[in-house]
């Protein structure tokens, strides 16, 4: 998102297309004018809301960076990716522009004394919304002096901005700042006056990097992990980059440091102000797992630096008994109870965090209060995994448990200040049923600017969710009797609009802030007034252009149809504008999905989407290539079922087969598509997905797979929600694998990956080794690796490569097939 700057003349992109053989470094293409027109097309600013909900900040987003944006320096080190020059995460998004919004009269604000060349990174209003805080990233000048992460302060009455601190920010770990409750100002993390060089690299090695397993432990999953240690040079350098120095800083800019400097990871002030949650982390590090398994120091301190209480000592921990319902032992989530002065909540695990053992209570939710000498309290003892709290006052709070391996979830109402109160039963069900979820609890900030349950005075609350139907998602607004458990809707989006709930801007739930789209109209802000009736409920708060009104008139239709097995499923039907399938025939079509387990057919069912979102198209879908001609069928459901005991993937290749082909009939039955002019295509697990349906069908002409893995002993740990290792379920992953189906590979497969994917389980090695076998074997593949991207890209250079390569693999082996 900032102004292109690419290294390479776009004249390059006017050269013919390398021919597909050998390897070619021919410098970045540009795919076709419509396609290029998708990717600068402009895009709009994002809302964020102040505390009080009277006004908003709008942050211009730019266009796509160029390569040289991307391109900055980056260090890899336990699973970070850190600008040595900045001090802080080397990927992030920003914005260019800050403008205030004032809700009543929809008047726009600029906002002057903006740093040039601004990139907001972060934004914060402080809790009396008084002022907003924001970091600006700079990269200095060309040697990189004068980089860093910069702390700004604009006032709002006086829309103006100003400098805060001359220290940088370190903002490897997070946003380097945080409001205090009372407004006064901010705790930050500042890069330490003293903390010097960094160490130098020699390069020479000072023995060898050693590792041990002891037995007794047990079998412990763990995941493929880039961006790893690898020696104590990578230590001492990760050790350098993450230390900071805590502080606390007034609005005037005076800096009060707060002790010494420290490989701090988290901070946060209590809810009182009067103390500090923090967490270090600590040795002895790994080699295998990244610093969120580290050990870490967790403390209270007074704001002087005095340690008051220490919570844990956490130990490292390389990986965790199988399952995806496993959790480490011990206290775990620590956090501050929002609604107290200064008290700690957490978490521990009663069966060891192993999900194998049997056992009645899973949980139990602690707490304790300061001057924490006391023992913790019991706050829930619960059946399943701990998944969260919403704070409201002291005798209503809503606690949340799941078990990841039913899917079950449930929530419950709490008493915090009635030690013994047995709990309610708000809600049961199904992660997986959408159609019966209740919605979440509305929040509003406090005084202290902290998320509070918003409880009327008949002890109600509001529930904000996306109403899933048969028809496809309703959005809606509830209010919820906690007393009486009555539930009342005030408001649902209805046809033929999406309307979605952003806010609840009054303390009824009658006044809302939401977006509103439909097919042929962009998401635009409004305040929609459920006082007023008709058209008078809606007032207008911004105006967004359609961003591509050559494609305004895409034809899009949600469909539903079934799998052989009678599983119900649901797609988005893309057309290009003014298409008649009566009258022009068939086109060549782009399926473009990504596969989802699911527990019961039943679930797997249910309607997804929506028939009145705006037509989008965007440059990192399928959409792009209506604008080429093509028929899309995007997100097509493509349900993998375990019934009971069964798990899905047991049936992964029948399942997936099944899929492709109800959407193939489908298609061809509208007569939108022809069988022999179809490709498919998707994303990581998408990805996956696409080597398989070319490896075990030859239901289509060409695959487009990008950042995906095609090898499942490479992830022999587990992958998506298979928990079960390698080693345990060895013919689940070599059945599932198309690396060992390479050679069944009669159709021609691109695939596309970010040089540098950071992603576990989608290392650069699956595709290489991937393509190396599909060449090998005399089949057609190209592989395309992107310089300098992870497992989405960013680059402007790269996503219009990522077109071009993608245009022309349709359009030779797609566009003009022969039955």
């Amino acid at each position: 998102m900032t102004v292109r700057n690419s290294l390479l003349p776009l004249a390059l992109g006017l050269m013919a297309a390398s021919p597909f053989a050998g390897a070619q470094n021919g410098g970045y293409q540009l795919p076709p004018a419509p396609l290029q027109a998708i990717v600068d097309a402009p895009r709009a600013p994002l809302l964020n809301l102040s505390p009080k909900r009277n006004l908003a900040v709008m942050v211009a987003q730019p266009a796509l960076p160029g390569i040289a944006e991307v391109a900055q320096p980056e260090l890899k080190l336990a699973g970070l990716r850190i600008n040595p020059r900045t001090y802080a995460a080397s990927r992030f998004s920003f914005g260019t522009d800050l403008t205030l919004l004032d809700i009543e009269t929809q008047k726009e604000a600029k906002i002057t004394g903006l740093p040039k060349g601004v990139r907001v990174t972060e934004l914060a209003w402080s809790p009396d919304q008084r002022f907003l805080a924001f970091t600006h990233t700079s990269y200095g000048d060309a040697a990189g002096k004068g980089a860093g992460v910069e702390l700004w302060l604009v006032d709002v009455a006086a829309r103006s901005a100003k400098k805060l601190t001359s220290q940088p920010l370190s903002a490897v770990f997070s946003r380097g700042f945080q409001w205090q409750p009372d407004g006064k100002g901010l705790l930050v993390q500042l890069r330490p006056a003293g903390l010097g060089a960094a160490p130098a690299l020699t390069g020479i090695p000072s023995g060898p990097a050693a590792q041990d397993s002891q037995p007794g432990a047990g079998t412990r999953l763990i995941r493929t992990y880039p961006d790893l240690l690898k020696n104590e040079e990578d230590a001492k350098l990760f050790e350098h980059y993450i230390t900071s120095q805590l502080a606390l800083v007034d609005l005037s800019g005076k800096t009060r440091l707060i002790g010494k400097p420290g490989q701090y990871s988290r901070a946060s002030l209590a809810p009182g102000g009067k103390y500090l949650l923090s967490a270090s982390v600590s040795r002895p590090y790994s080699y295998i797992v990244p610093v969120s398994s580290f050990g870490e120091h967790i403390e209270v301190r007074e704001l002087d630096g005095k340690l008051q209480h220490t919570v844990a000592k956490q130990p490292l921990r390389e990986g965790l008994p199988p399952g995806n319902d496993a959790v480490p032992p011990g206290q775990r989530n620590i956090s501050w109870r929002v609604d107290a002065p200064a008290t700690l909540v957490w978490a521990e695990a009663q069966d060891g965090g192993d999900p194998s053992k049997t056992a009645e209570i899973r949980d139990i939710v602690y707490t304790q209060a300061a001057p924490f000498t006391a023992q913790p309290s019991v706050l829930a003892k619960l059946g399943s995994r701990y998944a969260g709290i919403a704070w409201g006052r002291g005798d209503v709070a809503l606690l949340n448990e799941r078990w990841s391996k039913t899917r079950a979830v449930k929530q419950w109402k709490i008493a915090p200040d009635q030690p013994g109160a047995a709990p309610e039963l708000i809600y049961q069900g199904s992660a997986e049923d959408r159609y019966n979820a209740p919605g979440s609890p509305v929040m509003r900030a406090d005084a202290a600017g902290l998320p509070r349950l918003l409880i009327s005075a008949d002890n109600s609350i509001l529930l904000d969710g996306p109403g899933a139907t048969p028809e496809g998602d309703r959005p809606f607004i509830d209010r919820l009797n906690l007393t009486t458990k009555k539930k009342e809707r005030l408001f649902q989006s209805a046809a033929p609009y999406y309307e979605n709930v952003v806010a609840v801007l009054s303390e009824d739930g009658s006044k809302l802030l939401s977006t509103r789209e439909s097919p042929t109209e962009r998401p635009n802000y409004y305040v929609r007034n459920l006082a007023q009736q008709g058209d008078a409920q809606l007032t207008a708060l911004t105006h967004f252009p359609h961003p591509l009104p050559q494609l305004k008139d895409v034809q899009k239709e949600q469909i539903r149809y079934k799998r052989k097995d009678g599983v119900d499923l649901t797609a988005t039907l893309l057309l290009p504008p003014k298409y008649d399938a009566k009258r022009d025939g068939p086109l060549p079509m782009l399926m473009w999905a990504y596969p989802a387990e699911f527990k019961s057919a039943e679930a797997a069912s249910q309607t997804t989407g929506s028939p009145y979102k705006f037509n989008s198209v965007s440059y990192w879908g399928p959409g792009a290539f209506v604008a080429m001609g093509y028929a899309v069928l995007d997100n097509p459901s493509f349900p993998i079922v375990g019934q009971g005991e069964q798990e899905p993937n047991d049936t992964y290749l029948p399942q997936l087969v099944a899929d492709a082909e109800a959407a193939v009939d489908e298609v061809v039955r509208r007569g939108v598509a022809e069988r022999h002019r179809i490709a498919i295509g998707g994303h990581s697990y998408g990805a996956f997905m696409t080597g398989n349906l070319l490896a075990h069908t030859r239901l289509f002409k060409a695959g487009i797979a990008r950042s995906g893995a095609y090898n499942r002993t490479l992830t022999p740990f587990g992958f998506q929600s298979e928990d079960r290792p390698f080693w345990k379920a060895q013919d689940v992953y070599q059945t599932m694998s198309p690396f060992n189906n390479a050679d069944k590979i009669k159709d021609a497969l691109l695939m596309i990956h970010g040089a540098e994917d950071n992603n576990p389980g989608t290392f650069p090695i699956q595709s290489e080794r991937m393509f190396q076998a599909v060449k090998g074997l005399g089949g057609t593949a190209r592989l395309v690796m992107l310089p300098n991207e992870s497992h989405a890209y960013r680059a402007r250079e790269s996503i219009m490569q990522m077109l071009y390569e993608t245009n022309n693999w349709l359009d030779k082996y797609v566009k003009a097939a022969k039955p």
